[in-house]
């Protein structure tokens, strides 16, 4: 039987396209290998860090008020200024204090000449005792003699004993006028620190960063008219990753980099890690120290923090892309005889682009770093160049 030419080139035409269509199906159709790109496990030094986000806040805020109510006569300060321990920064009205304190200060002089005039008393009783026991001793060695009457020599013993008796009067009225006179002191010392607490100062060298009474307001006992903060002792609350604090310590280096200033890196370290996490957020809380406080910082301001965790110079390493989860197991998928096989290894330190191996692997191994689609035991895998989203 004999064909034309036209049936030949139909049926060569149609097989081509049956053997290209069988290629396309088994190479770029769902048959094909699922594409992927490996990397070379590698020696060399792993710096791991962790990073967060938070503001600049001050480690102490400082709320000056009075401690009783009343109304603000003056204010010193403003938002901004500095200022030094101890300097006053408002006033409350003392209203009669004034008063108080001058009657309080002629009480205390009162009390004063009480007691000069009892220290005078017994002065002047002591000599009267003097004379009434000399003329006692004279009149009773008279009366021996037969110069004096008994009655005579009774006489002065009495005046002797009269003396006596005044002089502990006086004694015990001048013991008594030095505790009143203290007493008298008391109100006038609880006046003048009262008056002293009405001057509002500065507990230590500051900045005011809120003004939040204004002269002729009223103010009650315990409200803020100012609050300072100590411009050498600002840090940066940031906030990271639970999964990744477990390494975080205090003293740790570490850098801040300022919303305001995004291409300076300010040296810092770990100055504390609070207690209480973020549960909802899964973060926990680091107070990470400006080391050196620069000359201007602004509290509440956008900041992201680097800690620099204990690292190695020779350890086994590799992209953490590479790092895969299979049943719950650690590991990385390898290509062999076109398939792809999971291996268990145990991760170590890690930072934003590598992680550490300790065990599963050696230098020089290839592991799938990435592949088109989720792998699986077994499958067909192909290295080739992927394009990434």
């Amino acid at each position: 039987m004999k064909f034309s030419r036209r049936a030949v080139l139909l049926g060569v035409g149609g097989l081509a396209l049956a053997v290209a269509a069988v290629w396309l199906f088994a190479t770029r159709g769902p048959l094909a290998p699922t594409g992927v790109e490996t990397t070379v496990v590698s020696r060399g030094e792993l710096r791991p860090t962790v990073f967060g986000i938070g503001t600049v806040e001050a480690r102490h805020v400082y709320a000056v008020g009075p401690i009783q109510a009343g109304r603000l006569l003056r204010v010193s300060v403003d938002e901004g200024d500095r200022v030094e321990a101890g300097q006053v920064l408002a006033e409350v009205d003392p209203v009669d204090l004034d008063q108080r304190a001058a009657a309080a200060a002629l009480a205390v002089a009162r009390a004063q000449e009480a007691v000069r005039a009892a220290r005078a008393q017994v002065v002047e009783t002591e000599s009267r005792v003097r004379v009434a026991q000399a003329n006692r001793a004279r009149y009773q060695s008279l009366y021996r003699q037969n110069f004096v009457s008994r009655e005579m020599a009774d006489s002065r013993a009495y005046e002797a004993t009269a003396a006596e008796a005044g002089l502990a009067a006086a004694s015990a009225h001048a013991a008594a006028a030095g505790p009143a006179a203290r007493r008298a002191a008391g109100p006038r010392a609880g006046t003048d620190r009262l008056r002293e607490s009405l001057k509002l100062r500065s507990p230590v060298d500051g900045v005011v960063v809120a003004r939040e009474a204004e002269p002729g307001a009223t103010v009650v006992a315990g409200q803020a008219v100012l609050r300072l903060v100590d411009p050498a002792r600002l840090w940066v609350r940031a906030r990271i990753d639970q999964a990744r604090a477990a390494d975080v310590h205090t003293g740790q280096p570490a850098v801040i980099v300022l919303r305001s200033a995004p291409g300076t890196a300010l040296p810092a370290k770990v100055s504390r890690i609070e207690w209480q996490s973020d549960a909802l957020t899964e973060e926990r809380i680091v107070n990470v120290a400006f080391d050196p406080v620069p000359a201007r910082l602004h509290l509440g301001e956008l900041a992201e923090v680097t800690i620099r965790l204990p690292g190695a110079d020779d350890t086994l390493r590799l992209p953490r892309a590479a790092l895969a989860q299979h049943k719950g197991r650690h590991g990385v998928w390898r290509i062999e005889s076109g398939r792809a096989r999971f291996q268990p290894v145990q991760p170590g330190r890690s930072t934003d682009t590598e992680v550490e191996i300790v065990s599963g692997l050696t230098a020089g191994e290839t592991v799938i770093v990435y592949s088109a689609s989720q792998l699986e035991e077994g499958m067909r895998v192909r290295e080739q160049t992927l394009t990434r989203p």
